[in-house]
């Protein structure tokens, strides 16, 4: 299969990150997008990202050797139907979102499961638009393919390089294993951060308190509570059965740890911590989320006139841009006084490492 010509259905954050990473990568491709935003249409036209824009769904797609839906899953299944009669029959058509089912089912209805090929990148950020949009989002993020029973193998080989070549991880997966898997890690976890936040603002006082001393370990387990409640509440509604069931799961570990407590049964209360630990602390270091960590680290620094100013003339003297910096009030899970947001992770990493020469404590994000 030779792509030469790429469509793209929406244009948000994952689809413009998809486009500029093929983009930087393949910069003989030619690309056309539809969005119903056309802000983001304007935006990918003048940064070179797309060749061709539009807001209607038109025979220019019949030029396509793939197609990525990129819009809600209603959405996408409704283009289908409007593709189905525009694309040829040897284009490849495959999605971005987390939930894989419900795609698979209305294409198999549709009658095009012959060209489909389901994909999620699992990279992203609590922000979303094309503004947010980044050309290496998915290095080394794993992007699961899931093929149906009647996807061609020269189809698969073809998405399965192209999603190589723009440094993410292929990895093939029975569609139904991977709504189970990702209810797990994914929209569980998205369902549990609305709710502590939910929980803290419900139980705050009148001067907010507890929105003041929230401190570090509070704001990384909710962050993702800033992604779109719009996306999430589709995800829910689309993955219903994968995550009632862990919803239940979940109910099941949290009524064990409260007979713990109630018990005052301490060795049952470390035995369990700990089992979570040890699986935490083998998780893999080096592949990249769903949402990624912010590049950030943590210096100890005396509380002393110019502290700060000798810390922000080594990393300007070492042509390092701080994002953000300031004091952290709160430091009950991370040490480090001084915060220091940067670009990029790549950055972090950078500072720390001069930082630390010059005999400053640094604290990394784990």
């Amino acid at each position: 299969m030779n792509i030469r010509t790429i469509g793209f259905i929406g244009l948000g954050l994952i689809g413009g990150s998809i486009a500029k990473a093929l983009r930087r990568v393949h910069p003989e491709l030619q690309m056309i997008a539809y969005n119903r935003s056309r802000e983001s249409l304007i935006a990918a036209m003048e940064d070179g990202t797309i060749n061709q824009a539009t807001d209607t769904l038109n025979e220019s797609f019949a030029a396509c050797d793939l197609i990525f839906l990129c819009a809600p899953v209603s959405v996408n299944i409704r283009c289908l139907q409007i593709l189905k009669d525009i694309i040829r029959p040897d284009c490849l058509l495959t999605d971005v979102g987390s939930v894989k089912t419900t795609i698979h089912e209305a294409v198999n209805e549709i009658g095009l499961s012959r060209q489909f090929i389901g994909g999620h990148p699992m990279a992203g950020s609590e922000k979303f638009r094309y503004a947010n949009a980044s050309d290496r989002l998915l290095e080394n993020a794993y992007y699961i393919l899931t093929p149906g029973a009647d996807s061609s193998a020269e189809h698969l080989e073809a998405y399965r390089n192209l999603v190589a070549s723009i440094q993410a991880i292929p990895i093939v997966l029975d569609y139904r294993e991977h709504d189970r898997a990702t209810a797990a890690i994914s929209h569980l976890p998205h369902i549990i951060a609305y709710a502590l936040v939910n929980l803290v603002r419900r139980s705050d006082n009148t001067e907010g308190l507890m929105r003041m001393l929230a401190a570090g370990g509070f704001k990384d387990i909710t962050r993702i509570a800033s992604s779109s409640p719009e996306m999430w509440q589709q995800i829910c509604t689309e993955n219903q059965a994968q995550v009632l069931q862990m919803l239940d799961a979940y109910r099941e570990d949290l009524a064990l740890v409260e007979a713990a407590i109630r018990k005052e049964d301490n060795a049952a209360l470390i035995k369990y911590f700990d089992q979570a630990r040890i699986y935490r602390n083998a998780l893999p270091e080096s592949y990249r989320g769903t949402i990624q960590p912010l590049p950030e680290i943590y210096v100890d620094v005396p509380d002393e006139t110019g502290a700060i100013s000798v810390v922000s003339a080594i990393l300007a003297a070492n042509r390092l841009s701080i994002k953000n910096m300031g004091i952290r009030n709160n430091r009950e899970v991370q040490a480090g006084a001084l915060k220091i947001v940067f670009e990029n992770m790549k950055a972090a990493a950078k500072a720390a490492e001069i930082l630390k020469k010059y005999n400053y404590t640094v604290y990394e994000r784990d």
